[in-house]
């Protein structure tokens, strides 16, 4: 059985994470259900990795808890097609049969932790919150960087050019030089331009510039 996670309308609530549980086990399915309902979490349970890939996934923080072992797409295979769509959700691998390689390969690629059943109740505890830890840090992350791009948007094209300037160390009357207009026209550029960007020192506007530049193609 697959449960949903709640409709959540407080923060506070939300900001807990859900744990989406893959494993072909339906007693190992119910037994995580429990133990991570009985500390707030919410869950969401999949019987194979095929079910997970065909499902809409929570929009707020949350991890993966996947069983290596299982029948058609193994959980190794569920994170390499989940890492194909770009997902960026923690993975916390469980096993019974595990070994080295398997879990320096799971680990290479990505997977928050690996752990063996029998499992300590405490122990995948902290990994999942390990991992929601993770994800939040994550999605903070994709924000500013989605705010700083709607920020940068908002520049007119001069006002790139003068940012530009601006971030390699040029003072106004040099900016002015290189672009053939009046220092106090730069000035106002600038002016306008830091104000879209949300800052008043240069140094912020180098580590904004670096981050735009960062931004995958």
């Amino acid at each position: 059985m697959t449960r949903a996670p709640r409709n959540r309308e407080d923060d506070a609530r939300e900001a807990d994470g859900v744990v989406v549980v893959v494993d072909d086990d339906a007693d190992v399915r119910a037994a995580m259900d429990s133990l991570f309902r009985s500390v707030g979490l919410e869950t969401l349970l999949f019987g194979s990795a095929s079910a997970l890939m065909d499902a809409a996934l929570p929009e707020g923080p949350c991890c993966f808890v996947v069983d290596v072992r299982m029948p058609q797409l193994s959980g190794l295979e569920l994170q390499a097609k989940l890492a194909e769509r770009g997902s960026n959700v923690p993975i916390v691998f469980i096993t019974g049969h595990g070994d080295v390689a398997m879990s320096v390969r799971a680990m290479k690629a990505g997977a928050t932790d690996f752990l063996t059943k029998p499992l300590r109740e405490q122990d995948l505890l902290d990994a999942v919150e390990t991992a929601l830890s993770r994800h939040r840090e994550r999605r903070a992350v994709e924000r500013e960087r989605g705010a700083l791009r709607a920020r940068y948007a908002t520049l007119t094209p001069r006002e790139r050019e003068v940012m530009a300037f601006v971030v390699r160390g040029l003072m106004n009357k040099q900016i002015a030089g290189e672009l053939g207009l009046s220092e106090i026209t730069v000035k106002l550029h600038r002016a306008s331009m830091l104000k879209k960007m949300g800052t008043r020192t240069v140094a912020d506007l180098v580590r904004m510039a670096q981050a735009l530049a960062d931004e995958p193609a």
